[in-house]
């Protein structure tokens, strides 16, 4: 999935001094998270719950493209991938940890721009605490409305996460 956009007259295929160089590969995968997402019409766009499920995702497909070749045909055959990726009881933040460090130690020129943007989101979802209803709670307590219940801080990935997985789900 690393397809930044590097030519290179000379054949080299690394930036020259100062030119620009996108981040395709991250842009990629926030493109295909926001989609999924849209589809899924779970939350307003403008939420943070909503930026959450985005990052969330956008970090699966991006970390799960171990070949450097996903594509729009290969979307469709991802999907059964990020599912099991994004499932509940799955250790994904040791996972995105694990996948960041391996991309981090083979990035011998520096991190370059699509795992600087992975790495913000990252740190985003794991420092951002969003309030939200307390699943924890205790079971069976009849609650009237969203809001009337018990609600705790956790942090952004852990709301993110089953929301990307529920869009995954409706698309």
């Amino acid at each position: 999935m690393r397809h930044e956009s590097r030519g290179n007259p000379d054949g080299t295929g690394g930036p020259r001094d100062g030119e620009l160089v996108v981040p395709m590969a991250w842009l990629y995968a926030e493109y295909i998270a926001d989609e999924l997402l849209r589809t899924g019409d779970l939350m307003p766009p403008t939420s943070f719950e909503y930026r959450a499920g985005r990052d969330a995702l956008a970090l699966t497909i991006f970390l799960s493209d171990t070949k450097n070749e996903l594509s729009g045909i290969r979307v469709v055959s991802q999907l059964e991938t990020w599912l099991s990726l994004t499932a509940y009881g799955q250790p994904w933040q040791d996972w995105v940890r694990e996948r960041m460090a391996l991309l981090t130690a083979g990035a011998a020129a520096g991190p370059g721009p699509d795992l600087d943007l992975a790495d913000q989101a990252w740190r985003w979802l794991q420092e951002t605490e969003l309030l939200a209803p307390d699943l924890d709670s205790v079971p069976g307590r009849a609650v009237q409305g969203e809001d009337d219940g018990p609600k705790v801080w956790t942090p952004a990935w852990r709301l993110g996460l089953p929301l990307g997985h529920l869009a995954i789900h409706l698309f």
